[in-house]
């Protein structure tokens, strides 16, 4: 397979980036499957609560030494656009924050061009358990509340992003059902709204 053909992503480590080409991230797909069956979609996402605890710790130490301030002090726009530069440059797509649902206590996260979505083999339901376990860590960290986040629609099955939801776990427990029900993301959204 010639390199131009291969995607990557990207792990920092240290002060280095480590590439996996596509074909890695469909054997750890297919390993894990083959070794944890229906688990693995937790084995993925405690993965990537891990991964995102890190993660943090990280794009926190990394913000201040660019910023000369810490996370707290820079102003939101300064935030976002930190955190989108960082998780492209990383490789895992471009992420959009939506909090157009915060005054209901929800956070919507738009990534297109996910390398975990474009690998994952193909289903029924929304596969990107690992940008789920992250994201979960990830925002937890930085609320300081335990914050979960359930993915409600994905590339692998032609949505032109994948979209997540981040909330209180008592709050989002029934987008686990409207999920495997394949409800849309914007009608999940209008009904946790409505409640």
């Amino acid at each position: 397979m010639c390199a131009a053909n291969w995607n990557w992503v990207c792990w920092k480590i240290a002060d280095r980036l480590i590439a996996m080409p596509e074909t890695l991230l469909q054997a750890i797909y297919s390993g894990l499957d083959k070794e944890t069956g229906q688990a693995s979609r937790l084995v993925l996402y405690n993965c990537g609560r891990w991964w995102g605890k890190n993660f943090y710790a990280r794009f926190c130490e990394e913000a201040r030494d660019y910023y000369k301030k810490p996370l707290a002090e820079m102003a939101m726009v300064e935030f976002v656009q930190c955190l989108q530069q960082c998780w492209q440059t990383h490789g895992w797509g471009k992420i959009d924050l939506d909090n157009a649902y915060h005054q209901q206590g929800f956070l919507v996260v738009k990534i297109v061009n996910s390398p975990f979505a474009a690998q994952a083999p193909k289903g029924d339901r929304p596969v990107v358990f690992m940008d789920a376990g992250v994201l979960s860590a990830f925002f937890s960290q930085l609320t300081g509340r335990e914050l979960e986040c359930i993915q409600t629609s994905c590339e692998s099955l032609g949505s032109d992003c994948n979209h997540f939801i981040l909330g209180l776990e008592e709050r989002l427990q029934p987008v686990s059902e409207m999920v495997e029900n394949q409800i849309e993301h914007a009608e999940i959204m209008q009904k946790l709204v409505n409640g």
